[in-house]
Order: structure tokens, then sequence, then C-alpha cells
């Protein structure tokens, strides 16, 4: 189908479920007396969120319908993307957008007294991610819809989110995340769909018909309770869907217990059942804490694929054209126990072979690696398996087995071969592998940039790469533009439109290179930095009315902000603020600030409950923020910020006004990063190391158009080595940012001392001190070139002009061409919906 057919398509339905204002006006007040039971005539701004909410929630109901009709009629190939976490931000503002409706819904509250951002405000982020991962899931879910390919998300629907951050004296405080508080109106309960899972027990084997059978019986059963979001596509009536699972008891009360007066023990199972899908992420230092988060991983795998399973045999009875009808794709290991539930359902199940099932699955599964470091691929104890899953771990046995097997035979393999391969690692206790079960098992492997695949390829899964070659491939990461750049960036868009003459790059991101023959305009230049300014300007009201920080519009904005961790280096980035307020303390007391820059450094970012030297690191840039944005003699050259509670909302707020972001983490380190891609979009200049995909955005963009500084990848491994041997930190300007905080200028250090020891060459496995002056010496052309605002302007024109390649919708294409082996399933002008 051509575009111009499908806009027509989407505009046809538009016009079908009545959009035009005082149907949309009727809608949203019965909703406020039929649902909600309140006053049509006078009701509160929480109330119009609510039925401006369910009002647009079925408009995506009726396309949500038509499009599974229209998949379940094709019986076409089905993508199901299985990921633990999806940051999806705020729903309304994206489903007006894709709609195509948030005019006459803007117009339509308006009479009733409504800002449709102020409405928007009434919304809590859907605490269902925490980082890059879930919001590249949620990216994908957006391109999937808009893309027309027949595709499912599936994960947890979890009660509390990961925590809410505040910050407590200067130290990050988790508390519950409530984003269910108020309810949830964009999702349909879906008490039809439930799935008993089982866990714990033990396994006998019984004969049938002469054949030993395995059967997993006893332990605790618990409920598996579906909960469906529609996704909707840009321009398009295609809306897939994402579904989570929640999880009840199998008995909601113990009424005998609760009669004999032990009234604990009547609730402990809804509780034991609940905890499931309470919380993302459980601490996972102690044992509980890890059989909590294997519970969660394999009671959303298990649900998700008797769910695929039931799907497939509504339509379908050969098991052969299961990978014909079935794509799973793994994002990241979380979701790996799969491999053996599918063969245990078809096994134990649905009486299939061995060798028949796995087949099936082989064809069926693959796994996008979202990390080079060995040390962060996820493992499992073999005590904890058995005690949780006894029968999966024998299938894990087998299948290992046959590789050694496979490995002894046909690989000539030695035992150290066979050790380094193997899915069990050999110790006390024994582990098993699951980043290795993926790479042996999944059909194909991807890494999410080109760095990233090729260290994979070269040290991570080399010797797999050698062993099935074409396995690995490599899919670099994408972002969707409508959140992204329309959404968040309203200005910015209205300018590219009005410039470009059609709207038509959020669909075609490759568009944007049409920017490029306006770069050198003075007065388009002047244009796009007046917007950029209003992006400031409303960031600094914001920080001035949560945080009550004033800061200069016109100042440099230089921002970091995503997940606390080390190999981020956001430690790196604060002493190289330390360093520059100590030189503006000299400058200022030999009355010399003029011609200094005024910058404002803004971090956001959530630190794991457990991980204790990002809290510190939290702590520090807390401490360095008090003070600085207190001293009066630097004449408000310098301030520093640290917004709590970063989620996608606040994203929203803060890429928009960026005039550099850091992306600064060790190379070989960042697999790819996404808020690089963000930013850049946004009109910004990445300040970063050759890393992940700041690599392919250099080659996008311009290397002039970057800051680009640090070790290289291929220069890591030595320099780690010739650091082994040295113990006093070798950067003076290093040396003097440690000192500022060992003195007390930032108040008591002795919670830093830890991370000053570790800036010692030896220990300083990140190497931050190998990085710290070139890093300075970035910062110091950033300044010099921010002055030279037509110089500027234009590179941040050309920074977004090169941003075509990251569109999510690039991503996915992706995907279905090299992965799933998928075509686009196309809304049909003259058939049934």
């Amino acid at each position: 189908m051509l575009a111009t057919d499908q806009s027509l398509l989407w505009k046809m339905m538009s016009t079908y479920i009545q959009n035009d204002l005082p149907t949309i006006q009727r809608q949203i007040t019965d909703h406020v007396e039929y649902t909600l039971a309140c006053d049509r005539s006078n009701f509160s701004k929480y109330n119009a969120y609510q039925a401006t909410a369910y009002s647009a929630r079925d408009r995506l109901i009726e396309f949500y319908q038509d499009s599974n009709f229209r998949f379940a009629e094709a019986n076409s190939k089905r993508v199901y993307y299985l990921s633990i976490e999806y940051l999806l931000g705020r729903s309304l503002g994206n489903a007006l957008l894709n709609l195509g409706v948030e005019g006459n819904y803007g117009k339509a509250l308006k009479q009733f007294g409504f800002g449709l951002e102020d409405l928007a405000d009434q919304e809590l982020d859907a605490g269902l991610g925490n980082g890059g991962l879930g919001r590249l899931a949620a990216c994908f879910l957006d391109s999937m819809a808009t893309k027309n390919y027949a595709a499912w998300g599936y994960g947890i629907r979890y009660t509390y989110g990961m925590f809410r951050q505040q910050i407590f004296q200067g130290w990050q405080a988790e508390i519950p995340d409530l984003w269910l508080k108020g309810g949830n109106p964009w999702e349909v309960t879906r008490l039809d769909r439930k799935f008993n899972v089982r866990l714990g027990g033990n396994v006998r084997v019984e004969n049938v018909n002469g054949k030993n059978k395995s059967i997993w019986e006893n332990g605790e059963v618990v409920v598996a309770v579906a909960y469906d979001t529609p996704i909707p596509g840009y321009d398009t009536s295609t809306c897939i869907n994402l579904r989570l699972w929640s999880s009840e008891p199998t008995n909601e009360f113990d009424l005998a217990s609760f009669n004999d007066g032990n009234y604990y023990k009547a609730i402990e199972r809804r509780q034991s059942a609940e905890a499931i899908s309470s919380v993302l992420y459980p601490n996972d230092n102690t044992e509980e804490g890890k059989i909590l988060r294997l519970k969660q991983q394999y009671f959303f795998c298990s649900a998700t694929l008797q769910d695929i399973i039931r799907r497939f045999l509504r339509y379908n009875s050969d098991w052969k054209t299961f990978p014909e009808k079935v794509a799973v794709q793994l994002n990241d290991t979380h979701p790996t126990i799969s491999i053996p539930e599918l063969m245990r359902l078809l096994i134990d199940e649905h009486g299939l072979e061995w060798d028949a099932a796995e087949a099936i699955c082989r064809k069926t599964f693959a796994y996008t690696n979202h990390t080079v470091m060995p040390e962060a691929l996820e493992k499992w104890s073999v005590p904890v398996l058995e005690r949780l899953l006894p029968r999966h771990l024998e299938i894990v046995y087998e299948i290992n087995a046959r590789f050694i097997n496979f490995l002894r035979t046909e690989r000539k393999a030695d035992d150290a071969t066979v050790s380094r391969l193997s899915i069990i690692q050999e110790g006390n206790p024994k582990f098993v592998r699951m980043a290795n079960m993926a790479v042996i098992f999944c059909h194909h492997v991807n890494g999410v940039a080109a760095l990233h695949t090729e260290i994979l390829k070269d040290s991570l899964f080399h010797e797999y790469h050698e062993m099935f070659p074409g396995k690995l491939v490599n899919v670099t990461n994408g972002i969707t533009p409508r959140r992204w750049l329309s959404l968040c960036n309203p200005r910015l868009t209205k300018l590219i439109t009005k410039t470009l003459g059609s709207s038509d790059f959020l669909t075609n991101l490759d568009l944007l290179e049409g920017l490029r023959a306006h770069a050198n305009d003075a007065a388009f230049q002047q244009q796009w930095a007046e917007v950029k300014l209003q992006n400031k300007k409303t960031l600094a009201k914001y920080l001035e009315t949560t945080m009550g920080i004033t800061v200069d519009p016109n100042a440099l904005f230089d921002i970091q902000v995503k997940r606390i961790h080390e190999y981020k280096r956001q430690l790196m980035n604060i002493l190289r603020v330390i360093y520059q307020y100590k030189d503006l303390r000299t400058k200022a007391a030999a009355g010399n600030l003029a011609g200094c820059v005024p910058r404002v450094v803004i971090f956001a970012g959530k630190a794991a409950p457990a991980y204790f030297r990002a809290k510190h690191i939290i702590k520090l840039i807390n401490a360095v923020s008090e003070r600085v944005n207190a001293d009066t003699s630097i004449n408000n050259l310098l301030k520093v910020v640290f917004m709590p509670n970063y989620n996608v909302s606040l994203a929203e707020k803060i890429i928009p006004a960026n005039d550099i972001s850091e992306h600064i983490s060790t190379a070989g380190t960042e697999a790819s990063g996404t808020s690089n891609m963000k930013f850049a979009l946004n009109a910004g200049l990445i300040v970063g190391t050759l890393d992940g995909a700041n690599i392919e955005i250099r080659d996008a963009i311009g290397h002039e158009n970057m800051f680009i500084f640090g070790l290289l990848n291929e220069q890591i491994n030595a320099t780690r080595a010739a650091n082994s041997t040295k113990h006093v930190i070798e950067s003076s300007r290093l040396q003097e940012a440690v000192n500022e905080i060992r003195s007390g200028v930032f108040g008591d250090p002795s919670p830093y001392f830890e991370i000053c020891d570790n800036l010692i060459p030896s220990r300083d496995h990140y190497l931050l001190g190998n990085d710290f002056d070139s890093f300075y010496e970035a910062h110091q052309t950033v300044e010099k070139e921010f002055q030279n605002k037509g110089l500027w302007t234009k590179k941040c024109i050309m920074s977004t002009a090169g941003m075509g390649k990251f569109s999510s919708d690039r991503s996915v294409q992706d995907y279905a061409k090299l992965i799933w082996n998928v075509e686009p399933l196309e809304p049909n002008l003259h058939g049934t919906q």
C-alpha cells in the first residue's frame, strides 16, 4: 500500500469515529457522568484528565480491535517482544498526537476551562521501567505500530514501579512509586486471560504408554492476570497491544485460618503471590531477593508463552509451523528463562519429542544483548533454580549436555574451551549462565550499536561467533521522533515543519537532511536560536518553581541525565565541575571574572537501592550544588542542579533545553545509549567518548559537530595494565579536585573517602584519571565555541539534520528484515477491519 493510501485510511477511520468538537465534548462529559459518577457541570481538573483519557482510550480500543481482527484474519506471523521493563511515560499526549486529534481535544477542553498541558500534568508516569532498556522497548512498540507490524509487547504490571526518588540532606531516599493510586484509565483488565504459573515443588517421572514422562508438581501456584494497554501507531489505524501480567493467588483467602484467629496466615498466600509483581528490580543482595527476581522473570515468561501458544493453537494445528507464525524477541537476558519454559510446555504439556521441540524453539527465539561487561551478564545459582524451577534445571542440563557433546565431537574442543562456553559455570555453587544459553539457543543475537556488536564478535562472544557465523548481527538502537521531537519539543517541530514544508519527517526522519540547506542562513539561525532560548526559559521556570533554584536561560545548559552508574562517569563530570569552581574562585579573588561563560550543570538519575557507591556520587553532586549555588563571589557564573526522580516526563522538559549533553562512558562499556540520540535530535551538541552509538552519531552528523575526547576502545586494556602499578593520581587537575573534597570545601568529606581513594590509577577501573584532562579541555573548547553564536547555532542545526538514522522506525524495520522475517500488515482500504 502506498503511504498516501495509508494516510487516507487513517483519515477515513478518524472520520468514522467522529473527532469533531461537539462529539469530543459529549464523550468527555459522558465519561465524567457515567464512568466517574461526577457532576458533568462541575468537575475537577483530575476528573477532567480521567474523562479525557477514557475518551481517548475509546478511540484506541476501536483501532485496537480492528487491528487484532486484521492480524487474526491474515493469520500472519506475529512478533512478541519480551521485556522486563517498559518506560512508557505519560500516555495522554502521546495518544492524542498519534491519533491526530490533539488540536480538537485542546479546543474542547479549553471550552471547559482546562488546558491540555495542565491535564497532562495530572497523569503519573507509568512505573514500569527505569532506564534505557525500558525506554527502548517503549519506542519500539510505538514504531511497530506506526510501521504496521503484527506485534505485541509482554511484561509485568508492577504495582509500585522501581521507586520514587527523593533527596534528603543530599542522599537518595527511596519511597514507593504509587503510580496506580488513582487507577489507570489506559489499561483494560482481562479477567478472561489468566494462566497458572507453578513455583517450587518437585519433579517425578511417570511411565506413560511406555515412555517416561516428567511430572512437575506441588509447590506454589500463582495466577497471572492480563492487563492490556493499547499502543497506537502514528498516522495509521494500526494499534498494537502491551500485555502486562499481574500476580494473584489461586485462593484469595484462608477462611479456616481466619476463623482459628490466625489472621496473618489467612492473607499470607495473597501477599506472597502479589509480591511477584509488586516492585521492579527488587534488591537482590539477599537470597530471598534473588529468588523474588527469578520468580518475576519466570512468572511473566511462563504466562506469556502460555498465551502465545493459546493464540497459535486457535488458528493453527501443525506445530512445525510455530516458527512461521511466532517470533519471540528477548530484550536482554531477563526473559531467557523462556527458552527452557517453551521446551517444557512443548514436551510436558503438549506431548512433543525433544528433537521436535528443540527445532521449534531454535527457530523461534532471538536475543538482544545490552551489555559488553561480562560481570553484568545474568546468571542464576543452581541451588536457587533447583529450589524454584526444578524441571527447568533438568532441561537446562540436557541442553548443555547436548551442546557439550557438539563441542567435543564436532569442534574437538578441549576442557578449557568447554568450561568457557558451557551454560553451566562450575564451582560451589554452580551457576547457569543465561547469556550463554541465549547465544547457544537463539537463531540470532544482536548488538545495539556498531561498536557494541564488534566487541561481541571480537571478545565477549568471539568463540560463539566463530562457531555460528552469521548469528551475531547489529541493529543500532533508535528513538521515536513522535515523543522525542514532536511531543517534547513542539516549538522546534513547528519550525522544522514550516522550513521543510510538511511534518512527514515524523515518519521518515531522513527528511531532516533538508535542514542542511538552511544551516548557513542567518535568519533561520536566529529562529532556531530563539526556539532553544524559549525552551531554556521553560526549564528555568520549572527549576525555580519546583526547586527554588534561579538560573540564567542565557547560560550554557550542560546536562547529564541517566541512570547513576560508575561506568557512565557522573563522578568524572562532577569532579570537572569541582575543578571549574575552584578556578572561578581563584579568578574572582583576582577580580578576573570578565569573559567567563556562565554555565548551568544539571544532573538527574536514580541509583539502584543497593548500589552504595552510586548513592555516594549523588550525595557529592548535591553537596557541590549546595556550596556552589550559595557562593555569591562567583557572580552566578556556575550553578549545579540535581533534579530528583528522573523519568520520561522530566526528560521531556530537560532535553529540549540542552546546549550540551554528557555521554562520557569509558570506551567499550556503553552498549549504545539512546539519550545521546534524544539530545542530538533536539538541537544540542554531544560531549562524549567514542563509545556506543556516539561513533555512529559522529559519522552521521560530522565530527566537527561533537566534542569528542578520551581513550579509544582499543587503548583500554593496555591502559588498565599500565595503571596496575601506579598508585598516585597523575592529572594535576584531578588531584586538585580531590583535594577540594578532602579539605571539606563541600562539607564533611568522610562520605567521599572511598570515592577519592579509588581514583588512584591502580583502582581506577573506569579510567577517570586517564580521561580527565582530555575531558576538561573538551569543555574549554565548548566555552570558546559557545560564544560564537552563529557557528554554535549552525552546529546545532547540523546535529538535528543528521539524526535520520536514529529513528526507532528504522530499528524495527532492521529487526523485521534481519531477524524476525516479517512484513508490515497494512490496513486494508476495502476490507473489514
